[in-house]
Parts: C-alpha cells; structure tokens; sequence
C-alpha cells in the first residue's frame, strides 16, 4: 500500500499546513480560553476547499481522497484540536453521508454548500440511553420527529443535520432524514462546558413535533442503521487523524522546551532518559499514523475498512493521550500551566478516546472482526 502523496496532493497538503501554522495556531488559545467557534478560520478553510476534501468538484468538493483528507485533520489538529473536529465532523459525519446516500436532488441541495463550506454540517445520533428512542411517523407528505439527541459536534452553527429516528415500531428499524436549521419543531439547547476541544459547540437537539418533508429521507426507509454505521467507520478514521495530529503538536512543543530548558548549563535534551522517552513517543505517533493512513487508503478502494478504522482510533487515540500527559510531565511544572499548549492538548487528546465509540466499542468492533466469541 502506497503512502506517497502526488504532486498534486502535496501542493494542497502545504498550503492545508500553511493556513493551520498562521490562522489556526494564533486562535488556538482564545479558542480554548473563551469556548469560541472560530468562525473567520473556518471561512478561511472553505475559501481553500478544505471543508469538502474528498468530494466531487462536480458538487464544489476539492476531488480529492480520503487519506489527503485525514493528512489535512491531522495538520489542523496539530495546532488546534477545537479547529480539527469542526472540519472532521463536518466532513465525515453529514457532508459523506450525504454524498454515500443522497440522491441527486439532495446531493445539490446540500452536499454543494456543504462542500464548499457555505454552511455547517452536523450528526444526529447520540442518544442519552442504549439505542435511538427518537420517534418519525409518517404524517402525508412529512415525517413528525419526536426526541432527543445529546452531544452533538457543531450543534450552535450547523445550518444541515443528517439525524437518525425509529420508523418501524415493530421492527424498530431506523432512518436517517436530513433536517435544516430552523425546521419546525427543532430547536437547540444549551452549548455544553466542555474539558476540551472547548472551540466546537456541543448541545443537545430537540425534536418536538418536528416536521420534515419525505424529500428529506437519506437513503431508504429502515436503512438509518446502515447509514450510521457506514458514516460512524469514515468518522473513526477522522477521529484517528485527529489523534495523531494532537500527538505530534504536543510531541513537537516538548521537544522544542527539551531543547532550549537549560539546567546545569546544558539542555535537558542532552539526558538520554528524555532523548528515550522522546523517541519511544514519536515511533508510537508513526505507527498511528499508518494506521490511520492504511484505513483512509483502504476506504478510497471502497474496500472494507470497518475494522482498521477501530484499529487506527483505538490505538492513535490511545497514543495521543500518552503523548501529551507524558509531554506535560516533560516540561514539569510549566505543562501545568496555561502559559504553554500542552495541558490544552492533554484536555483536548481525552475525547478522542471518547467519541465515534469509546476505546471499549472499538475492543467490540475488532474482537468481531476476528470472530473471537
């Protein structure tokens, strides 16, 4: 499996780190500080295609794949988290489905504008308990949603929510809908005062009596699970990119206060203990890295990846919290303090053990893989 990127590839993907070196970078911090969306650096992103990276230019995508896509999460990601998951989430979690499961009115609809970052994306799923209780019954030419659904990324800018209610009381299957900001009957709530990745808005979603025309269907009814498991896969790999990327901006802020931290009258770089513990954490992010890239690969052979996903953000999530707790503790009572980045990428690095399914989920994905029973 080949890893070199194009030409092409790399002119995008230097252009991708430019931007995340200068405006990402400088708004990292307020955008912690102050929970604030970092709204003139997302239009910065889409003025650059960066929000619609593996998408058709026939739908205002850049045309390009997967694997220039997760090398451009992780770039972002390196500089700030917050910035990272706002394109990831986007992209994977309601433009893909969209471009996967949509027909060619919704494709025009609402994979153009979502591609072009006109408008914000977002993914309906989480549920406060096991399962979707989240209601749609079928009411003439509409559907009427009823629910609830709770931790949803982007949730305060999206204005486009591909959502996923019960249709088959019998059956209990599912379908997905795409619902639009202002729908009757959708509101959202309160933003939620987060640990990390403090930058992308998450709340809750309520559906009271809310009404969605048929047209609005993603995919066929009863297919709702199969278009949440097909889109959670492509947003594990995103969720991988991020790890790594949060991996390798923190690794890189400790081996440049390794360096230049003097005790002695020498740098504490020149410990082998440091030099050891440095070169044990960067084969780790390398190996992530495949990971992520071999998942990324093997989706743009439109092979199945399912399981590499997990793998890639079971472990990248794994490592991107071993690598900014350890590079806290490298620069000692300094990574305590909010003067320097990595007690912000150490909050920010827990999520992506959390979200897409936890560290456990992935365990059960893999051990079914394997057919271990």
């Amino acid at each position: 499996m080949n890893f070199k990127f194009s030409d092409e590839q790399k002119l995008f993907l230097n252009m991708v780190s430019d931007i995340a070196k200068t405006d990402v970078a400088s708004i990292a911090t307020i955008t912690d500080k102050e929970s604030k969306f970092p709204t003139e650096t997302i239009k910065k992103l889409a003025e650059n295609g960066i929000m619609g990276i593996p998408f058709d230019k026939k739908y205002n995508g850049a045309g390009l794949d997967n694997l220039t896509y997760v090398a451009a999460v992780e770039e972002l990601s390196k500089y700030c988290a917050s910035t990272g998951v706002i394109m990831s989430a986007h992209t994977s979690l309601c433009a893909w489905p969209i471009s996967e499961y949509g027909n060619e009115e919704q494709k025009d609809k609402y994979l153009k504008p979502l591609a072009a970052g006109e408008k914000i994306g977002a993914f309906g799923w989480t549920e406060s308990e096991a399962g979707t209780r989240t209601t749609a019954i079928k009411n003439g030419d509409n559907y009427i949603l009823n629910g609830k659904k709770v931790l949803i990324t982007n949730s305060h800018e999206a204005d486009i929510f591909v959502v996923f209610a019960k249709t088959d009381f019998e059956t209990n299957a599912l379908t997905a809908f795409i619902v639009e900001k202002g729908a009757k009957g959708f509101t959202v709530g309160e933003a939620e005062d987060k640990m990390g990745v403090r930058g992308s808005s998450t709340a809750e979603l309520y559906f009271n009596d809310c009404v969605v025309s048929s047209k609005n269907i993603l995919g066929n009814i009863g297919e709702g699970l199969k278009i949440a498991m097909s889109t959670l896969n492509g947003g594990r790999i995103g969720v991988a990119a991020q790890a790594v990327g949060i991996a390798q901006g923190a690794l890189n802020e400790a081996m440049n206060y390794v360096r230049n931290r003097m005790q002695m009258g020498q740098p504490i770089s020149h410990h082998q203990n440091i030099q050891f513990t440095i070169a044990d954490l960067q084969t780790k992010i390398d190996a992530a890295r495949l990971m992520t890239y071999r998942a990324a690969a093997t989706k743009d052979l439109k092979e199945d990846y399912g399981y590499m996903a997990s793998m890639a953000k079971l472990f990248a999530s794994e490592v991107a919290m071993e690598v900014t707790t350890k590079a806290v503790q490298l620069f000692g009572g300094n990574g305590y303090s909010k003067k320097f980045p990595v007690e912000r990428m150490m909050r920010d690095a827990k999520v992506t053990e959390i979200y897409e399914g936890t560290s456990e989920v992935q365990k059960v994905v893999i051990a079914g893989h394997l057919n271990i029973k």
